[in-house]
Protein backbone atom coordinates (compact mmCIF):
# COMPACT_ATOMS: atom_id res chain seq x y z
CA UNK A 1 0.00 0.00 0.00
CA UNK A 2 1.03 3.40 -1.33
CA UNK A 3 2.06 5.38 2.17
CA UNK A 4 0.17 8.89 2.41
CA UNK A 5 2.64 10.10 3.87
CA UNK A 6 5.68 12.46 2.16
CA UNK A 7 8.51 13.49 3.85
CA UNK A 8 9.03 17.23 4.39
CA UNK A 9 11.42 18.70 1.76
CA UNK A 10 13.36 21.82 3.39
CA UNK A 11 11.87 25.27 2.34
CA UNK A 12 14.27 27.95 0.54
CA UNK A 13 12.32 30.85 1.62
CA UNK A 14 13.31 30.52 5.50
CA UNK A 15 15.23 28.17 8.15
CA UNK A 16 15.39 27.38 11.34
CA UNK A 17 17.69 30.13 12.39
CA UNK A 18 15.06 32.88 11.22
CA UNK A 19 16.16 33.66 7.93
CA UNK A 20 13.88 34.60 5.05
CA UNK A 21 14.58 34.52 1.35
CA UNK A 22 13.63 37.64 -0.65
CA UNK A 23 10.62 36.43 -1.92
CA UNK A 24 9.28 36.36 1.75
CA UNK A 25 10.34 40.25 2.55
CA UNK A 26 8.84 41.30 -0.79
CA UNK A 27 4.97 39.60 -0.04
CA UNK A 28 5.37 41.36 3.46
CA UNK A 29 6.70 44.69 2.53
CA UNK A 30 3.63 44.43 -0.37
CA UNK A 31 1.18 44.74 2.45
CA UNK A 32 1.97 47.75 3.51
CA UNK A 33 1.97 48.83 -0.20
CA UNK A 34 6.00 48.67 -0.50
CA UNK A 35 8.02 47.36 -3.20
CA UNK A 36 11.55 46.12 -4.14
CA UNK A 37 13.83 47.11 -6.68
CA UNK A 38 17.70 46.06 -6.85
CA UNK A 39 19.67 49.12 -5.93
CA UNK A 40 22.14 47.74 -8.92
CA UNK A 41 19.58 46.69 -11.49
CA UNK A 42 19.81 48.66 -15.12
CA UNK A 43 16.04 49.31 -14.68
CA UNK A 44 16.91 51.50 -11.44
CA UNK A 45 19.88 52.72 -12.95
CA UNK A 46 18.71 54.27 -15.92
CA UNK A 47 16.94 56.66 -13.17
CA UNK A 48 19.64 58.03 -12.33
CA UNK A 49 18.11 58.77 -9.04
CA UNK A 50 20.32 60.05 -6.08
CA UNK A 51 20.80 57.61 -3.13
CA UNK A 52 19.88 60.92 -0.21
CA UNK A 53 16.67 61.47 -2.01
CA UNK A 54 15.53 57.25 -1.21
CA UNK A 55 13.61 56.57 2.09
CA UNK A 56 14.98 53.06 2.93
CA UNK A 57 17.62 50.71 1.63
CA UNK A 58 17.62 46.86 2.41
CA UNK A 59 21.09 45.20 2.30
CA UNK A 60 22.01 41.45 2.22
CA UNK A 61 25.11 39.23 2.61
CA UNK A 62 24.49 35.43 2.91
CA UNK A 63 21.78 35.16 5.57
CA UNK A 64 22.29 38.43 7.50
CA UNK A 65 19.76 41.55 6.72
CA UNK A 66 19.90 44.91 7.77
CA UNK A 67 18.37 48.59 6.88
CA UNK A 68 20.05 51.34 6.10
CA UNK A 69 16.82 54.10 6.64
CA UNK A 70 16.50 57.97 6.61
CA UNK A 71 14.73 59.21 10.22
CA UNK A 72 14.08 62.59 10.21
CA UNK A 73 16.42 64.37 8.33
CA UNK A 74 19.37 62.18 8.67
CA UNK A 75 20.57 58.72 7.61
CA UNK A 76 21.17 55.67 10.05
CA UNK A 77 23.11 52.49 9.91
CA UNK A 78 20.35 50.14 11.38
CA UNK A 79 22.42 47.09 11.83
CA UNK A 80 21.76 44.77 14.19
CA UNK A 81 25.30 43.59 14.62
CA UNK A 82 26.86 47.06 15.93
CA UNK A 83 26.41 47.99 19.43
CA UNK A 84 23.95 50.98 18.33
CA UNK A 85 22.39 52.69 15.30
CA UNK A 86 25.68 54.52 13.16
CA UNK A 87 24.51 58.14 12.08
CA UNK A 88 25.39 58.11 7.93
CA UNK A 89 26.35 61.68 6.68
CA UNK A 90 24.23 62.45 3.18
CA UNK A 91 27.98 62.41 1.47
CA UNK A 92 29.16 59.15 2.71
CA UNK A 93 25.74 57.62 2.22
CA UNK A 94 26.15 56.71 -1.91
CA UNK A 95 30.16 55.81 -0.69
CA UNK A 96 28.81 53.76 1.88
CA UNK A 97 26.35 51.46 -0.35
CA UNK A 98 29.36 51.36 -3.20
CA UNK A 99 31.71 49.65 0.16
CA UNK A 100 28.75 47.15 1.05
CA UNK A 101 28.40 46.04 -2.75
CA UNK A 102 31.89 45.84 -3.45
CA UNK A 103 31.83 43.74 -0.05
CA UNK A 104 29.23 41.17 -1.80
CA UNK A 105 26.11 42.87 0.07
CA UNK A 106 22.88 42.81 -2.16
CA UNK A 107 20.91 45.87 -1.28
CA UNK A 108 17.16 47.00 -2.78
CA UNK A 109 15.45 50.26 -2.85
CA UNK A 110 12.31 50.51 -0.51
CA UNK A 111 9.61 52.47 -2.70
CA UNK A 112 6.69 53.29 -0.74
CA UNK A 113 5.78 55.89 1.84
CA UNK A 114 6.55 53.69 5.06
CA UNK A 115 4.77 54.13 8.09
CA UNK A 116 4.78 56.46 10.47
CA UNK A 117 7.20 55.48 13.43
CA UNK A 118 7.81 57.57 16.51
CA UNK A 119 12.04 57.68 15.84
CA UNK A 120 11.32 59.79 12.73
CA UNK A 121 8.59 62.17 14.23
CA UNK A 122 10.92 63.22 16.99
CA UNK A 123 14.51 63.41 14.56
CA UNK A 124 12.24 65.69 12.43
CA UNK A 125 12.14 68.01 15.19
CA UNK A 126 15.75 67.61 16.02
CA UNK A 127 19.39 66.28 14.49
CA UNK A 128 21.74 64.44 15.96
CA UNK A 129 25.24 64.08 16.74
CA UNK A 130 27.36 61.10 16.90
CA UNK A 131 30.66 61.74 18.96
CA UNK A 132 31.98 57.65 18.89
CA UNK A 133 30.84 55.40 16.27
CA UNK A 134 29.44 51.92 17.81
CA UNK A 135 31.33 49.07 17.37
CA UNK A 136 30.78 46.04 16.05
CA UNK A 137 29.12 43.82 19.04
CA UNK A 138 31.73 41.14 19.28
CA UNK A 139 34.57 43.86 19.13
CA UNK A 140 32.91 45.25 21.97
CA UNK A 141 32.78 42.37 23.88
CA UNK A 142 36.36 41.47 23.27
CA UNK A 143 38.07 44.79 24.32
CA UNK A 144 35.72 44.34 27.60
CA UNK A 145 37.40 40.88 28.01
CA UNK A 146 40.65 42.34 27.19
CA UNK A 147 40.11 45.06 29.88
CA UNK A 148 38.64 42.55 32.50
CA UNK A 149 41.67 40.57 32.01
CA UNK A 150 44.69 43.54 32.42
CA UNK A 151 42.56 44.72 35.66
CA UNK A 152 42.64 41.20 36.98
CA UNK A 153 47.05 41.54 36.81
CA UNK A 154 47.30 44.76 37.47
CA UNK A 155 45.38 44.11 41.26
CA UNK A 156 46.79 41.03 41.31
CA UNK A 157 50.62 42.47 41.09
CA UNK A 158 49.33 45.25 43.16
CA UNK A 159 48.12 42.79 45.98
CA UNK A 160 51.34 40.42 45.37
CA UNK A 161 53.81 43.96 46.14
CA UNK A 162 51.46 44.87 49.00
CA UNK A 163 50.90 41.52 51.01
CA UNK A 164 54.51 39.84 50.79
CA UNK A 165 56.28 43.15 50.95
CA UNK A 166 58.77 41.96 48.47
CA UNK A 167 60.71 44.07 46.42
CA UNK A 168 61.98 43.50 43.14
CA UNK A 169 65.45 43.52 42.02
CA UNK A 170 65.17 47.22 40.39
CA UNK A 171 64.45 48.35 43.96
CA UNK A 172 66.99 45.98 45.95
CA UNK A 173 69.54 47.74 43.65
CA UNK A 174 68.26 51.12 44.83
CA UNK A 175 68.23 50.66 47.63
CA UNK A 176 71.45 48.76 48.09
CA UNK A 177 72.82 51.86 46.14
CA UNK A 178 71.24 54.55 48.87
CA UNK A 179 72.92 52.62 51.68
CA UNK A 180 76.65 52.65 49.99
CA UNK A 181 76.06 56.33 49.25
CA UNK A 182 75.19 57.05 52.61
CA UNK A 183 78.14 55.17 54.09
CA UNK A 184 80.39 57.17 51.46
CA UNK A 185 78.80 60.45 52.97
CA UNK A 186 79.63 59.51 56.38
CA UNK A 187 83.69 58.41 55.80
CA UNK A 188 83.60 61.93 53.78
CA UNK A 189 82.15 63.68 56.79
CA UNK A 190 84.87 61.65 59.14
CA UNK A 191 87.49 62.78 56.92
CA UNK A 192 86.77 66.41 56.26
CA UNK A 193 86.59 66.33 60.35
CA UNK A 194 89.87 65.34 60.71
CA UNK A 195 91.03 67.94 58.25
CA UNK A 196 89.75 70.75 60.13
CA UNK A 197 90.93 69.76 63.40
CA UNK A 198 94.58 69.28 61.99
CA UNK A 199 94.40 72.87 60.50
CA UNK A 200 92.74 74.11 63.33
CA UNK A 201 96.10 72.98 65.16
CA UNK A 202 98.37 74.26 62.15
CA UNK A 203 96.70 77.78 62.73
CA UNK A 204 97.10 77.39 67.20
CA UNK A 205 100.77 76.57 66.37
CA UNK A 206 101.76 79.35 63.69
CA UNK A 207 100.14 81.81 66.37
CA UNK A 208 101.70 81.15 69.04
CA UNK A 209 104.95 80.86 67.37
CA UNK A 210 104.57 83.56 65.35
CA UNK A 211 107.38 85.98 67.50
CA UNK A 212 110.23 83.19 67.91
CA UNK A 213 109.89 81.51 64.18
CA UNK A 214 110.56 83.92 61.39
CA UNK A 215 108.31 84.33 58.60
CA UNK A 216 108.92 82.94 55.21
CA UNK A 217 108.09 84.52 52.21
CA UNK A 218 106.24 81.70 51.07
CA UNK A 219 101.72 81.59 52.05
CA UNK A 220 102.21 77.95 52.35
CA UNK A 221 104.63 76.37 55.08
CA UNK A 222 106.60 73.08 54.07
CA UNK A 223 106.43 70.18 55.80
CA UNK A 224 109.76 71.04 57.72
CA UNK A 225 108.37 74.27 58.95
CA UNK A 226 104.74 72.71 60.12
CA UNK A 227 107.01 70.21 61.97
CA UNK A 228 109.18 72.49 63.61
CA UNK A 229 106.13 75.15 64.57
CA UNK A 230 104.83 71.75 66.53
CA UNK A 231 108.24 71.22 68.26
CA UNK A 232 108.32 74.37 70.05
CA UNK A 233 104.82 74.36 70.95
CA UNK A 234 105.32 71.03 72.73
CA UNK A 235 108.60 72.57 74.18
CA UNK A 236 106.69 75.63 75.68
CA UNK A 237 104.08 73.10 76.83
CA UNK A 238 106.58 70.83 78.80
CA UNK A 239 108.45 73.89 80.36
CA UNK A 240 105.12 75.56 81.67
CA UNK A 241 104.73 72.14 83.25
CA UNK A 242 108.16 71.50 84.82
CA UNK A 243 108.50 75.61 85.70
CA UNK A 244 107.17 76.20 89.73
CA UNK A 245 104.28 78.64 89.40
CA UNK A 246 105.89 81.31 90.59
CA UNK A 247 108.30 81.65 87.91
CA UNK A 248 105.72 80.87 84.79
CA UNK A 249 106.01 83.26 81.91
CA UNK A 250 103.50 86.07 80.43
CA UNK A 251 100.64 84.13 78.44
CA UNK A 252 101.81 86.95 75.63
CA UNK A 253 105.28 85.59 75.76
CA UNK A 254 106.61 82.61 73.58
CA UNK A 255 109.97 81.19 75.42
CA UNK A 256 112.97 80.43 73.16
CA UNK A 257 113.10 76.44 71.94
CA UNK A 258 115.43 75.02 70.35
CA UNK A 259 113.66 72.39 67.67
CA UNK A 260 116.31 69.34 68.46
CA UNK A 261 115.68 69.49 71.84
CA UNK A 262 112.14 67.60 71.27
CA UNK A 263 112.88 65.37 68.25
CA UNK A 264 113.39 62.44 70.39
CA UNK A 265 110.37 62.34 72.17
CA UNK A 266 107.93 62.95 69.01
CA UNK A 267 110.18 60.57 67.28
CA UNK A 268 108.51 58.04 69.70
CA UNK A 269 104.83 59.39 69.62
CA UNK A 270 102.38 57.28 67.53
CA UNK A 271 100.08 59.20 65.11
CA UNK A 272 96.96 58.65 67.28
CA UNK A 273 98.86 60.24 69.93
CA UNK A 274 99.89 63.09 67.68
CA UNK A 275 96.45 63.70 66.55
CA UNK A 276 95.11 63.73 70.15
CA UNK A 277 98.33 66.25 70.52
CA UNK A 278 97.09 68.77 67.80
CA UNK A 279 93.51 68.58 68.98
CA UNK A 280 94.75 69.45 72.34
CA UNK A 281 96.43 71.84 70.95
CA UNK A 282 93.96 73.77 69.22
CA UNK A 283 92.23 73.96 72.12
CA UNK A 284 94.51 75.37 74.12
CA UNK A 285 95.47 77.77 71.66
CA UNK A 286 91.83 79.16 71.47
CA UNK A 287 91.87 79.26 75.14
CA UNK A 288 94.92 81.16 76.00
CA UNK A 289 93.98 83.65 73.09
CA UNK A 290 90.80 84.10 74.81
CA UNK A 291 92.47 85.29 78.25
CA UNK A 292 95.01 87.51 76.16
CA UNK A 293 91.89 89.41 74.71
CA UNK A 294 90.24 89.32 78.10
CA UNK A 295 93.50 91.55 79.87
CA UNK A 296 93.45 93.80 77.15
Amino acid sequence: MESIFHEKQPSGNMDDSGFFSIQVISNALKVWGLELILFNSPEYQRLRIDPINERSFICNYKEHWFTVRKLGKQWFNLNSLLTGPELISDTYLALFLAQLQQEGYSIFVVKGDLPDCEADQLLQMIRVQQMHRPKLIGEELAQLKEQRVQKTDLEQAVEINDGSGVLDEDEEDLQRALALSRQQIDMEDEEADLRRAIQLSMQGSSRNTSQDIPQTSSTQLTSEELRKRREAYFEKQQQQQQDPPGQLSHPCETPTTSPEALGSDLGGMSEEDMLQAAVTMSLETVRNNFITEEKK
